[in-house]
């Protein structure tokens, strides 16, 4: 029971982080500076610059399997925290731009708890698919972390 509980705990934990961490995107106006960007040419003109540019769409599936119904956290174009039906699965397309082409962006599933053969609690698997190759998975819910994958151009 105590592990159960510690599991519980670690994957809200877990949840509540990677909330803040989202890559839902925000567009604010770019600060003002007296400095040329290395992106700008001699005549002003922006060459490629990296606010205007896209890299090129991708598939994102997110999978949990199971059976049965969970709470499941997941992050893509943007955060979602539901009670789903297992077994579930999402499809997005995520287009990366900017600072993101750089950095990339972080895809995750949280998978909630599913009844184990032995009646234990244990992570529901998950796997997380990007343009049809399996990128992350938590070893059919073996492992206790969440499926996460940076997503680069």
């Amino acid at each position: 029971m105590r592990k159960t509980a510690t599991l519980t705990i670690s994957l809200l934990a877990a949840a509540v982080v990677m909330t803040g961490c989202g890559s839902e995107k925000k567009h604010a106006s770019p600060a003002k500076t007296n400095e040329a960007s290395p992106s700008t040419s001699a005549s002003g003109e922006a060459k490629g610059s990296a606010s205007g540019t896209k890299g090129a769409p991708h598939q994102v599936v997110f999978e949990v399997g199971g059976t049965g119904a969970a709470q499941i956290m997941w992050n893509g174009n943007s955060n979602h925290f539901e009670q789903v039906t297992l077994p579930w699965t999402k499809t997005e397309s995520m287009q990366l731009e900017g600072a993101e082409l750089k950095v990339g962006v972080l895809v995750s599933v949280v998978p909630g708890s599913v009844k184990g053969p032995d009646g234990m609690l244990k992570p529901a698997p998950c796997t997380i698919k990007v343009d049809g190759k399996q990128v992350a998975d938590n070893q059919d819910g073996k492992s206790p972390k969440p499926c996460e994958y940076k997503l680069k151009d």
